[in-house]
């Protein structure tokens, strides 16, 4: 078991030893056994994907930019799968922070705003609030953040 109190802060990045898939209206979006994952304290991990294992007819650039005090400047796309569109449910880092180098281009999904986000067998939980995009399995105890009350944590 891991607690997300054991991460460190600022966040570290580390190669994932599952596979990762992630689903909108049926269509596998990406899958991967090669994904990045970032633990930072409070947080349950957050799954980067490699870009070449990311099927790119679905994702559309968006207008949304956020800033990450460690990793830099955030880039988001919409998927669109048919008629169906759901807004930021990925983000990226074009130009990261030289600590996180590694990251650079690679796609993390919200599994809240997707139909299914799998690691390994496991059907992974979103991390609550629509912020983070934590990605919880049995195997990571919290508390977590992004619950409402814990922006001071």
């Amino acid at each position: 078991m891991e607690s997300v109190w054991d991460y460190p802060r600022p966040p570290r990045v580390e190669a994932g030893t599952r596979r990762v898939r992630v689903v909108l209206d049926g269509v596998t979006i990406a899958e991967t056994t090669r994904a990045l994952r970032v633990l930072e304290t409070s947080h349950p991990p957050v799954y980067y994907i490699p870009p070449e294992d990311v099927r790119s007819e679905y994702l559309r650039p968006s207008r949304r930019k956020t800033f990450c005090e460690f990793k830099g400047q955030a880039s988001y796309y919409d998927l669109v799968v048919g008629e169906r569109e759901v807004r930021e449910a990925a983000w990226y880092y074009p130009e990261p922070t030289s600590r996180f180098e590694d990251i650079r281009d690679y796609v993390a999904f919200y599994p809240g705003r997707v139909d299914e986000a799998w690691l390994g067998d496991e059907r992974v939980q979103p991390q609550e609030g629509d912020f983070y995009g934590g990605w919880i399995t049995s195997e990571i105890e919290g508390p977590f953040k992004g619950a409402p009350g814990t922006s001071g944590w």
